[in-house]
């Protein structure tokens, strides 16, 4: 299956991918509309070390700690990717603490968790953060 893979060597830390997610999922077709003058809540943040930037998003892991620790059944495997039932989340946020890599979020909204979907839910494609990564830093592709 294909993944997101970010190569920090080549990440400038600009946070375009942010911006990019926080616009595919505003289901909105006019990104000045979408963001201008609004807090973004992106399912993929940059953490900056210095020198180092990367993305941190959902790596979809084939044997998920969030999905085995999911008390509500609000995360499963579909098509080997990590899913998310927004209607079955009870907000336990479990899935925030258990995370290895700091993937998955608390909504915006609040009550309900967050993730990557790798923008199925609403792009054909590539996802919008590696279609509109400026330096290839993130890509999308299958590995060993």
């Amino acid at each position: 299956m294909k993944r997101i893979y970010v190569n920090e060597k080549w990440c400038l830390g600009c946070h375009r991918c942010e911006y990019e997610c926080a616009f595919a999922n505003s289901h909105l077709t006019d990104m000045v509309k979408a963001l201008k003058g609004k807090t973004i809540h992106p399912k993929i943040r940059v953490e900056d070390g210095g020198d180092v930037h990367f993305a941190v998003n959902c790596r979809h892991c084939t044997d998920a700690v969030c999905v085995r620790s999911c008390i509500s059944g609000a995360l499963s495997f579909q098509d080997g990717m990590v899913v998310i039932d927004r209607e079955k989340c009870v907000g336990c946020l479990t899935c925030v603490l258990v995370c290895p890599f700091g993937a998955i979020m608390p909504a915006p909204e609040g009550g309900v968790a967050q993730k990557c979907m790798l923008c199925t839910d609403n792009l054909t494609g590539e996802p919008n953060c590696v279609k509109n990564c400026i330096n290839n830093a993130i890509v999308y592709e299958e590995r060993d």
